[in-house]
């Protein structure tokens, strides 16, 4: 029998990404015991060992890892389904609009593109309402998978669109942003070498995935406090030539010849049907 059930799923994922089950039972709110055999269970019904079990502790298996990912995406699409179906009958609040898109976008990111899209989108006929959910850096793609946005404005090279449909809206180049009494303030244009590695300026650190990279440089949880921090003179940033619309006088922008383009794409789940969804696309696509 090859059906899962969204329970066992569950089970094995937090035990997978806990790698310790009294962690993952406390997690799930239920005793360890009955969690341990339902993992059992589970790799008895598919006939394969999904973990190792020893007394150092609890490792995946291959066959362990395909599951972890696979489920995970189960888990998010089942989760989209419920949170898309209550929107589109309007059950997320009491009295809510029953026709609504949820565009998730990065903070400040072309802020000048969005809002053409949302006034050109207001003046079509039957337009939906567009609630935007502003989000922190590479956000949009599980905000699509688990359905708590039905459509993104994403930007390549830093998203991957893998798993969604797009259209690619605008390019742009890149820009540093720097203290604006730095001495590097002053250059009418930049490599990336030169702003790699800033003495006393290290580069500002995002999460991806809830873990931030390696390095000297400060850990970023919005944007507010990013742009803080280099008016102070504690950091620096790479972002997209339309950032300058949130910089402040304290910063300058300093665009980087040899960066890659940025593309600003507007992205959605592959499988959508949403009729309010495509008109939207429809006239992002005519900006």
């Amino acid at each position: 029998m090859d059906a899962l059930e969204t329970r066992e799923l569950r089970y094995f994922v937090t035990v997978a990404e806990e790698l310790h089950f009294g962690r993952a039972a406390e997690r799930l709110g239920m005793a360890q015991p009955p969690l341990s055999r339902a993992i059992q269970q589970l790799e008895r019904r598919l006939g394969v060992c999904l973990l190792e079990r020893n007394r150092r502790g609890v490792r995946l298996t291959g066959a362990g890892e395909v599951l972890l990912q696979e489920g995970r995406a189960a888990l998010d699409a089942t989760t989209a389904a419920a949170r898309r179906t209550r929107r589109a009958g309007g059950a997320d609040s009491p009295g809510g609009p029953r026709n609504r898109l949820v565009l998730a976008v990065k903070a400040a990111a072309a802020h000048e593109l969005l809002q053409k899209l949302l006034d050109a989108y207001a003046a079509e006929p039957d337009a939906a309402e567009i609630e935007v959910l502003p989000c922190g850096f590479c956000e949009q793609e599980e905000l699509l998978r688990d359905g708590r946005a039905d459509v993104a404005l994403m930007h390549t090279p830093f998203n991957s669109l893998a798993g969604f449909d797009s259209e690619e809206l605008l390019a742009e180049g890149q820009i540093a942003i720097l203290p604006a009494d730095h001495p590097l303030a002053a250059h009418t244009s930049l490599t990336l070498a030169d702003v790699s590695d800033i003495p006393g300026l290290p580069a500002a650190r995002w999460p991806r995935h809830g873990t931030y990279p390696p390095g000297p440089g400060p850990e970023i949880r919005d944007q507010t406090q990013l742009a803080q921090l280099i008016a102070l003179g504690r950091t620096m940033a790479v972002f997209p030539d339309s950032a300058r619309a949130w910089l402040w006088s304290e910063h300058t922008a300093v665009p980087l010849t040899d960066a890659p383009p940025v593309i600003t794409h507007i992205t959605w789940p592959a499988h959508s049907r949403s009729l309010a969804l495509a008109g939207l696309i429809r006239t992002a696509t005519r900006l």
